[in-house]
């Protein structure tokens, strides 16, 4: 498991480490950023990892045989090794960097699944999947005839782990899940559901892009197979993100791109791919970005697991306290101690779009839509939510500010 400092977390002083926290908008109305399950805001220090690079050791990785591509080379694998202590991969090589969360399962549906699935096999997703961990296995049954099977989400927001047992078989090779809800914050129990999967002979994907910043994350101590995540959620560059993948896996994967960088040996013949994890890297990788997302966990790990829960906790329990007391607004999903700092609620004949624009005159920045998660929101009938997410610079008073500018809302529409 990755150690950090038990620092306890300060909200006010960590608001200091983001320049863009300091902004006003719409008549010099404080910015109450609360769209951090989409994206999170970047600390100084990775802004100004961002431009160190640029300004003094930006090169191409692993190719050039002189000092600015030396330099590029040690930050980049640098921080390839920071992301694997991170989450406590085994081997530096299973960190594969890619895009983002999208091209990470996209790797794995396209190679692995290519490669290993047919008509006769089955993949197990859930009803509150991101469409990122659904349309690529979409595709996927498409090209080879794999079937798709669903978990389904209680009322309470919930999945059925009953149903999902009785949905695996030995014709089940994959279960794809996300290990917190985008829209809900719902937590499912991973360790039961990565050992139902191998209890079948499955593998198991996690999308850990919502999870990963807020939790502590242990690949080994959970036995899963695949992992992915974005940087841009964890205080890092938007463009970068990891694949984890064990090695065994990974080595009997074929190349999901080809180009230069991926390969070994090229004759007029064919090629030989190159070794774990350039084999997964074609071209040039997001070298700056990957950088910046080290230096981002650099910064995460100055504080305990612990506290970040707690704090993120206790302003999830102040919303749901003071949303419920609005008149004719639902909060959709679990209670605040079985989710993660997500709250997204509708609003009685108001429509999502129309809520966010409002809260957005009063600075409240907030996410309005279906979340990429369209399966979900037709689960509880409804087209869109609103939803407002929580980080590690987020305070009670602007939690109270969204309350505030909800019922102003309430108001203006009721008139």
């Amino acid at each position: 498991m990755n150690a950090q400092a038990s620092v306890q977390l300060d909200p006010m002083r960590i608001r200091e480490d983001f320049p863009i926290l300091k902004r006003r908008v719409h008549d010099g109305r404080p910015l109450v950023y609360l769209d951090n399950a989409a994206t999170t805001q970047r600390p100084k220090q990775v802004i100004q990892s961002i431009v160190q690079t640029s300004e003094q050791h930006y090169a191409n990785v692993h190719r050039g045989i002189h000092t600015l591509s030396e330099q590029s080379t040690d930050l980049y694998e640098g921080a390839r090794e920071k992301v694997r202590q991170f989450i406590n991969a085994a081997y530096p090589e299973e960190v594969i960097f890619t895009r983002g969360t999208t091209e990470s399962i996209n790797l794995v549906a396209r190679s692995w699944g290519d490669a290993n699935l047919g008509p006769e096999d089955e993949i197990l997703l859930t009803q509150m999947e991101h469409h990122a961990n659904l349309v690529p296995w979409f595709q996927l049954a498409q090209r080879t005839g794999v079937k798709l099977r669903f978990v389904p989400l209680g009322d309470d927001g919930h999945l059925d782990l009953e149903q999902l047992e009785q949905l695996l078989s030995r014709r089940t090779r994959l279960v794809a899940v996300t290990a917190m809800s985008n829209v809900l914050g719902t937590v499912p129990d991973l360790p039961r559901i990565i050992q139902a999967a191998h209890d079948v002979g499955a593998l198991v994907l996690v999308d850990a892009a919502q999870w990963v910043p807020h939790r502590p994350t242990d690949v080994q101590a959970w036995g899963v197979d695949f992992l992915a995540f974005s940087g841009h959620k964890m205080l890092g560059p938007s463009g970068v993100g990891v694949l984890y993948g064990r090695r065994e896996l990974l080595e009997q994967m074929p190349p999901f791109l080809g180009g230069g960088g991926m390969i070994r040996r090229v004759t007029l013949q064919g090629f030989e791919p190159a070794e774990l994890p350039a084999k997964f890297e074609a071209g040039t990788p997001p070298i700056v970005a990957a950088i910046g997302l080290g230096v981002a966990v650099d910064y995460l790990c100055q504080f305990s697991w612990e506290a970040i829960h707690a704090h993120e906790l206790q302003l999830t329990r102040r919303a749901h306290e003071l949303l419920q007391q609005i008149p004719g607004l639902r909060i959709l999903g679990p209670e605040p101690e079985q989710k993660g700092g997500i709250v997204s609620f509708v609003f009685e004949r108001i429509h999502a779009h129309d809520v966010s624009y409002l809260l957005d005159r009063y600075g409240v920045a907030v996410r309005a839509g279906h979340h990429c998660a369209m399966p979900l929101h037709q689960r509880y009938g409804v087209p869109a939510s609103t939803r407002a997410s929580f980080y590690i610079y987020n305070t009670p008073e602007e939690v109270e500010i969204l309350a505030e500018a909800l019922d102003q809302v309430r108001r203006f529409f009721r008139q």
